[in-house]
């Protein structure tokens, strides 16, 4: 994958994101400069962002870290191999109790 490819896969990737939280009731977004937080109703925050170097897409929320990476079309987790919009489903719900449609 070139590093432009990389920066549409991930733009898409984010908009999808940012979509579908803007979507739930409970949940506010914002995308500023390549960076997703996602603000949970106990002011805690979800964020999803790209590393160019690793071409990954890294989330960071209260259960931890986690790196994906573009593998066989899909977006896959590097440790578990769980693909990104379930991870983000299972993170978002078990922080804020929102449920995320993804589409």
């Amino acid at each position: 994958m070139t590093e432009s490819d990389f920066h549409a896969a991930v733009d898409a990737v984010l908009a999808r994101i940012e979509t579908a939280v803007e979507a739930s009731d409970a949940l506010e977004a914002d995308l500023e400069a390549g960076v997703l937080t996602v603000l949970c109703p106990d002011s805690s925050r979800i964020i999803v962002n790209r590393q160019t170097p690793n071409r990954e897409i890294w989330v960071a929320a209260r259960s931890g870290g986690f790196h994906f990476r573009f593998e066989g079309g899909e977006w896959r987790d590097t440790r578990s191999g769980d693909e990104l919009f379930a991870s983000l489903r299972r993170v978002v719900a078990a922080q804020s109790g929102a449920q995320l449609d993804f589409g």
